[in-house]
C-alpha cells in the first residue's frame, strides 16, 4: 500500500533539502555546472550595472539562470543514461548529445540577448 504523500510545509521543506542536494551534487560533480556558476558570478552583477531599465537587466540575466537550468536537467539525462549502463548505446548517446545541444542553444539565447540589449 502506498504511503501517504507529505503536505503543505512538510513537502515544501523536504522539497528545498532535494533541490539544495541536487545543487550541491551538480556543483561537487559536474565541472561543466562549475564553470557555468562562474560565468553566471560575472553576467549576473554585470547584467543588473549594465541594464537601463528592469526590463534590460531581466533581459541580460535571465538567460543565465536558463543555461543553469539547462546544465542541471543535462546533467540529470546523463546521470540516468549512466544509470542505466555504461556500454556503448546510439540511444545512449543520442540522449547525452540532445543535453548538450540544449545547453550549447541555451548558452546561445545568452549571448543573442546580451549583444541585442547591449547593441
Amino acid at each position: 500500500m502506498d504511503r501517504p504523500k507529505p503536505r503543505g510545509l512538510t513537502r515544501l521543506l523536504r522539497a528545498l533539502v532535494s533541490s539544495a542536494k541536487g545543487l550541491a551534487g551538480a556543483y561537487r560533480g559536474e565541472a561543466a555546472f562549475r564553470q557555468e556558476l562562474l560565468l553566471a558570478a560575472l553576467v549576473v552583477p554585470a547584467g543588473l550595472y549594465l541594464g537601463r531599465s528592469g526590463i534590460e537587466r531581466l533581459l541580460l540575466v535571465a538567460p543565465m539562470f536558463l543555461v543553469l537550468v539547462v546544465e542541471l536537467l543535462n546533467s540529470a539525462v546523463e546521470a540516468t543514461v549512466d544509470r542505466i549502463g555504461l556500454e556503448h548505446h546510439a540511444l545512449s548517446g543520442l540522449a547525452k548529445d540532445l543535453g548538450s545541444a540544449a545547453v550549447l542553444l541555451s548558452l546561445g539565447l545568452l549571448a543573442l540577448a546580451w549583444v541585442l540589449v547591449l547593441w
